[in-house]
C-alpha cells in the first residue's frame, strides 16, 4: 500500500526526480512557462507553488531554501524582487496548466505550465458594454385598478382653483377692452312679450 506518499515516481529514481525539478522549476520561473507532460506538470505545479510562496515570505531563510532548489542566482533575485506585488494576496494557484495536444514521438500529452500574475485574475474581467445592440421597446403594461382610479377622480380642489384664478385675469381683461355686448336671451327675459 502506498498511504502517506505524495508525489509521483515517474519511473526515476529519486535524486534523478529532485534534480529534474529542480532544473524544470528553474527554466519554468525563467521563461515563465514551458511545456511538458501531463504527469510532470502536475508534480511540477506542486514545487513552484512552494517556491513562490516561500518568496512571498521573503525573509533569509526563505531565500536560502529557495537557493537550495532553484539553480540559478539571479533567477531566484528576480523571483524574490517581483513576488510579493506580482502574486500580492493570492493564496497558492500561482500556474496555470494548459493542454496543447500530444507529442509526436511517443503520443504522450503535453500540457504548457505557465506563471498567473494578479493582474490577471485578481480582478474579475468587466464584459464589454454592448454599443451596438438596439435599446429593448417598452412594454406598454395594462393600466391597474389604482391606475384606472387615479384617472377618473378629478383634479383636488387646488389645482381646480389655480386653474380658474389663471383663466379669471384674462377674461376679465377681455371684457374692460371691449363694450358689453347684448344677448339676444338677457333682452327677451327683460322685455314683456304681448300676448
Amino acid at each position: 500500500m502506498r498511504h502517506r506518499k505524495s508525489g509521483v515516481k515517474l519511473g526515476r529514481t529519486g535524486s534523478h526526480r529532485n534534480a529534474m525539478f529542480r532544473n524544470m522549476v528553474t527554466s519554468l520561473l525563467k521563461h515563465e512557462k514551458i511545456q511538458t507532460t501531463d504527469a510532470k506538470a502536475k508534480e511540477l505545479r506542486r514545487w513552484a507553488d512552494h517556491v513562490i510562496t516561500l518568496a512571498k515570505r521573503g525573509d533569509l531563510h526563505a531565500r536560502r531554501q529557495v537557493m537550495a532548489i532553484v539553480r540559478e542566482k539571479n533567477v531566484v533575485h528576480k523571483l524574490f524582487a517581483e513576488a510579493s506585488e506580482r502574486f500580492g494576496s493570492r493564496e497558492g494557484g500561482y500556474t496555470r496548466l494548459t493542454k496543447i495536444g500530444v507529442r509526436p514521438g511517443d503520443a504522450a500529452p503535453v500540457t504548457l505550465i505557465e506563471l498567473v500574475s494578479l493582474t490577471e485574475t485578481g480582478q474579475k474581467k468587466k464584459k464589454p458594454a454592448k454599443t451596438a445592440a438596439k435599446p429593448a421597446p417598452t412594454p406598454v403594461a395594462a393600466p391597474s385598478v389604482e391606475n384606472e382610479a387615479a384617472a377618473d377622480t378629478p383634479a383636488p380642489a387646488a389645482e381646480a382653483a389655480t386653474q380658474v384664478k389663471a383663466e379669471e385675469p384674462e377674461a376679465e381683461d377681455a371684457s374692460a377692452d371691449e363694450p358689453p355686448a347684448e344677448d339676444d336671451t338677457a333682452s327677451e327675459e327683460t322685455t314683456p312679450k304681448p300676448e
